[in-house]
C-alpha cells in the first residue's frame, strides 16, 4: 500500500460538479493499493499517517502529528501510485490491486483513520475526480507499507 501524504491548508474532491469531500487544515492522502496488500498494510499505513509528525510546534519545528493539532484528513484512492515507469513510456499498472480488493482495503484504511476521532472525508472510489490541494509548506511525504522507501 502506498500513500502520498500532503500537509494542506485545505483540500477538496469534486465529481461531476458535486463536492464529494472537503477539509480544512490537515492532510490530503492519495492512496494506492497493491495486489499483495492485506489488512496488515492498512493498519501499518493508518498508524503511520496518524502519528507522522509534520505539523510545526510553537518553535516552528515539525514535531506535531495530525492527532496533536486536531486536523482533518481527505483520502483519495489513486491506483496510479502503483504505476511502474521503469520500462518504456507508458506506465504498467500490474502491481495495482483489482478494484474489488482495492475498495475493501481502501475502506478499511479510511475506517481506521475515522476510529481516531478525526474528521475524515473521502473522494469517490473508481471515479474521475477533480482534486484540489492547497499544499501547506509545501510538505509532501511518501509512505509505503512494504517500506520500499
Amino acid at each position: 500500500m502506498r500513500a502520498v501524504v500532503q500537509r494542506v491548508a485545505r483540500g477538496k474532491v469534486t465529481v461531476e460538479g458535486q463536492v464529494k469531500g472537503e477539509i480544512g487544515k490537515g492532510y490530503v492522502v492519495l492512496l494506492g493499493v497493491q495486489v499483495d496488500d492485506t489488512e496488515k498494510d492498512a493498519l501499518y499505513l493508518a498508524d503511520k499517517v496518524l502519528n507522522l509528525r509534520i505539523f510545526p510546534d510553537e518553535e516552528g519545528k515539525m514535531n506535531l502529528s495530525i492527532l496533536d493539532v486536531g486536523g482533518s484528513i481527505l483520502v483519495v484512492s489513486q491506483f496510479t501510485l502503483l504505476g511502474d515507469c521503469r520500462n518504456g513510456r507508458r506506465p504498467s499498472f500490474i502491481q495495482a490491486a483489482r478494484p474489488e480488493m482495492a475498495d475493501e482495503l481502501y475502506n478499511k484504511f479510511v475506517q481506521l483513520l475515522k476510529d481516531s476521532g478525526l474528521n475524515v472525508a473521502t473522494g469517490q472510489f473508481q471515479t474521475d475526480m477533480l482534486v484540489e490541494i492547497a499544499n501547506d509548506g509545501p510538505v509532501t511525504i511518501l509512505l509505503d507499507s512494504k517500506k520500499l522507501f
